[in-house]
């Protein structure tokens, strides 16, 4: 599933450790968003790291997934690219 990651930290140290946590599991397409293609699994397994960091009062995380249909029609202006996941040959 492809979710699309924003957040607002106001605290440097906080907004430094989830972005190097959001850098784990998805790609930086802004500042503060990040697009992430994950499982369920791997999506619980970001929830946890993030939930153990932020601070429910001052800090806003959202995550918002987007269907197959609506991703194809995500327009991106300017420099940059939208998230695919790439084939990967072992050989």
């Amino acid at each position: 599933m492809f979710y699309l990651v924003s957040y607002d930290i106001p605290e440097t140290k906080r907004r430094t450790k989830l972005a190097k946590i959001l850098e784990d599991f998805g790609d930086r397409v802004q500042y503060s968003v990040f697009e992430c293609i994950l499982d369920d699994k791997l999506l619980d397994k970001m929830i946890k790291r993030i939930q153990k960091i932020i601070t429910e009062k001052d800090d806003s995380i959202r995550i918002y997934s987007v269907c197959a249909g609506c991703e194809k029609e995500i327009k991106v202006m300017g420099k940059g690219k939208v998230s695919k996941i790439e084939n990967i040959y072992v050989i």
